[in-house]
């Protein structure tokens, strides 16, 4: 196992609890670039003194993740039975039904990998060279601890590409095209092989949870829909109509499976975002509540700019179709977005459009979604809920 020294003053972030270390942090000779990406390799300061145990890759700029601060480690089965034994521990005490993500990440201090679980099925994404290598302990623990009827191995992330891994989707034992998800009482459909990312959305649960009060005998829509998660959730909480927004035909029919299952009436419409949001205000529709949630509009740096366009125009389409006291709940999980950016968007819009906002509730990732306290990046939910009155 190579050992690695960081630069004098780095270490200082690495004892804080930090479990990321970027290659120029590294005091790296013409050996590192030779080095095996996703290799295990211990971490000392630049006297010498242990910082941890992680693994490398030397291509990338985030060079190495740790693993442990200690730098004896084995990252061997047992190792990972305790993390995710850990992991599991949590969501027992919050969830009383096995729906939910186990495994978040650097959250659960496992970086490169996420898992959800979906019953007797789990959904398992790896995006790391270190986590590639270690996918058979992964599965071990896995199997050992959960006994599943199959695992999904969704390993499509574009993180993959920059690992250097190839994109692949490989099944193991039995998983249906469809599963089933029990959210407080609401059973949702989701496509545990095809769907976006892991399946489903865990993360806007407890928003979800709060929309509730603000429903009952509401027109609701939810633009980009995806399953319906939000609008089987006003369905269930006595909205007087529901409509889903998304392009994606096949999400919208899990969402109308899900709702005939329910016996409610919900509303399919197949159009991009903005799109589908023009063509109503131009029909002369109009709702009580709508929902903002999208994919991550901002994923670099360099989409900043347009990022904040995007994000402008969307809750600019859905303030025009909002009725008078009106309710906007405008979510993103772009993590190069900050709240207060989307607040300011909020603030400007509302005013273009001669409405006057107020901001009601906030709210973010759920706790199956744990935040590293030393990694901003994992904080990366934000939900506004947001009253519209006539200017």
């Amino acid at each position: 196992m190579p050992t690695l020294k960081l630069r004098p003053r780095e270490e200082r972030r690495a004892r804080a609890g930090h479990l990321w270390i970027y290659s120029n942090e590294i005091d790296a000779g013409a050996e590192f670039r030779s080095i095996e990406p996703g290799t295990l390799c211990r971490v000392v300061d630049d006297r010498g003194k242990p910082i941890g145990t992680g693994y490398v890759n030397p291509h990338t700029l985030l060079a190495v993740r740790l693993l442990s601060s200690d730098v004896h480690a084995a990252i061997d089965a047992c190792w990972f039975e305790r993390r995710l034994q850990a992991a599991l521990a949590l969501r027992d005490r919050i969830y009383a039904a096995p729906y939910y993500r186990l495994v978040h990440g650097e959250g659960d201090g496992l970086p490169g990998l996420v898992v959800d679980r979906y019953g007797a099925v789990l959904v398992v994404q790896i995006t790391t060279a270190g986590m590639e290598r270690l996918k058979p302990l992964v599965i071990d623990a896995l199997r050992k601890l959960l006994e599943p009827r199959g695992i999904v191995l969704r390993n499509d992330s574009n993180a993959r590409e920059l690992e250097g891994l190839p994109s692949a989707v490989e099944v193991i034992g039995e998983v249906p095209d469809r599963v089933e998800v029990d959210e407080d009482g609401v059973w949702l459909y989701a496509d545990p092989k095809g769907g976006q990312k892991t399946g489903l959305f865990f993360d806007q649960r407890d928003n979800r949870a709060r929309f509730a009060r603000y429903v009952r005998g509401r027109r609701v829509l939810d633009v980009f829909s995806y399953v319906g998660a939000w609008a089987l959730r006003a369905a269930h909480d006595g909205a007087s109509a529901v409509s889903c927004l998304d392009r994606s035909q096949t999400a919208l029919d899990h969402a109308l499976a899900a709702a005939q299952r329910a016996g409610v009436a919900l509303e399919a419409i197949r159009d991009d975002a903005l799109a589908g949001m023009k063509a109503l205000r131009a029909a002369g529709r109009s709702f009580d509540v709508v929902v903002i949630d999208p994919p991550a509009l901002i994923k670099r740096r360099k989409d900043h700019a347009a990022g904040l366009e995007h994000y402008a125009a969307l809750n600019r389409a859905a303030l025009h179709l909002l009725a008078a006291d009106g309710i906007l709940v405008s979510c993103s999980c772009s993590h190069h977005l900050a709240a207060d950016e989307l607040q300011r968007i909020l603030l400007r819009e509302a005013r273009q459009a001669g409405r006057r906002l107020q901001i009601l509730e906030t709210g973010g990732q759920g706790p199956d979604h744990p935040v590293h306290p030393a990694i901003p990046e994992t904080r990366y939910l934000k939900a506004f809920f947001c009253r519209a009155l006539a200017g």
